[in-house]
């Protein structure tokens, strides 16, 4: 029989590879999105078929994470075998100036999934998206023994999430895992998030429309990786005989200021000469390093990740040059390239 899955957040980085990664698997996915008076679904348009197809394989369901019976219902409904709660308030330096947000989204939210899981009665497996934000303040290397402390409302909200998960595994018995993921990036990754922030520069001071790209700690030292290779770490949880919780990372850490130069030198581009820095960039309380240790992942889910840092930057800037490239033909109006630049230079809030 075909399994079915349901994907929170499948609008986003990490959602839009998992509901990619599952369709070639044969899976029937079905996901929530926020209804909104724009379109928000760019990164899976181009899966997306008819549902009146019978080729079609991918259904989406207005929802949200705030509305506990609207989740209760639609789990009800669609039964799925496997739960990914990728949704979230998932910008940390964001979360510092909208917290309560981030509390009812990425802590609570958590908890009105699961309590709508073990209210449908359904038999699933679930799958909750934490993250190495957990560990802030607590030096490298990090892994599942390693004590948290985390040091944003973003992560305190995510350290909610990740007990409430344990404990609902423990208490009724679901099959309920925490992946706790590392930084993973890809040409998805929102624009304002430093990586694709700084991948987005390179390409627009390359094309000449811009001069500098304003950034804040270039210090912070982050195990990056690439996020198609972490979604697939995400299903072999699901997969396994028995739940528990993984971290999911490279190993290998590198500052901010070396994805910097990465980047900017695979364009053939001195990052010294278009590198400011902007104090609002920076966060009330810092993260210093985080490099997390996957052997758990690799010996029981037989998952090696293969894209680390600098590789993954290189990987970025072409992608961003290349879309900058598409961008420019004659038929797209000027304006689209200017309100490019704009993003990249002011609307841009460092993770």
């Amino acid at each position: 029989m075909t399994k079915r899955a349901l994907i929170t957040g499948v609008t986003g980085q990490d959602g839009s590879y998992m509901a990619e990664f599952l369709l070639g698997k044969g899976y029937e996915v079905h996901g929530l999105i926020r209804r909104a008076s724009t379109f928000n679904t760019s990164r899976i348009d181009h899966l997306y078929v008819d549902p009146h197809s019978p080729d079609a394989r991918l259904f989406l369901h207005y929802g949200d994470l705030s509305d506990g019976a609207r989740l209760t219902t639609l789990l009800a409904a669609i039964k799925p075998d496997e739960v990914y709660n990728l949704a979230a308030q998932s910008h940390v330096r964001v979360s510092f100036e909208e917290p309560e947000h981030t509390a009812d989204t990425t802590g609570t939210g958590t908890i009105r999934m699961l309590e709508a899981v073990r209210l449908s009665g359904i038999q699933t497996r679930f799958y909750q998206a934490s993250s190495s934000e957990l560990y802030g303040a607590t030096p490298p290397l990090q892994n599942e023994d390693t004590p948290f402390y985390p040091r944003s409302p973003y992560g305190a909200a995510k350290l909610y999430s990740f007990w409430i998960t344990k404990n609902y595994r423990e208490a009724y018995g679901i099959f309920a895992v925490n992946g706790i993921l590392f930084n993973h990036e890809s040409p998805r990754r929102g624009e304002t998030f430093v990586t694709r922030k700084i991948t987005r520069a390179v390409a627009a001071i390359k094309a000449g429309m811009q001069d500098y790209v304003y950034m804040g700690n270039l210090d912070a030292v982050r195990d990056w990786g690439y996020a198609p290779e972490y979604v697939e770490a995400m299903w072999r949880m699901l997969q396994a005989d028995e739940p528990d919780d993984y971290v999911v990372a490279t190993g290998e850490g590198i500052t901010v200021r070396e994805f910097l130069q990465t980047a900017f030198e695979h364009a053939g581009l001195n990052w010294e000469d278009h590198v400011r820095f902007d104090e609002r960039y920076l966060r009330p309380t810092e993260v210093d390093a985080l490099i997390g240790d996957a052997s758990r992942a690799r010996n029981k889910l037989d998952w090696v990740p293969t894209i680390r840092g600098k590789e993954l930057a290189r990987l970025m800037v072409d992608a961003d040059i290349e879309a900058l490239e598409h961008a420019g033909r004659p038929w797209i109006d000027k304006v689209q390239l200017d309100s490019w630049a704009t993003s990249v230079v002011h609307g841009a809030a460092e993770q």
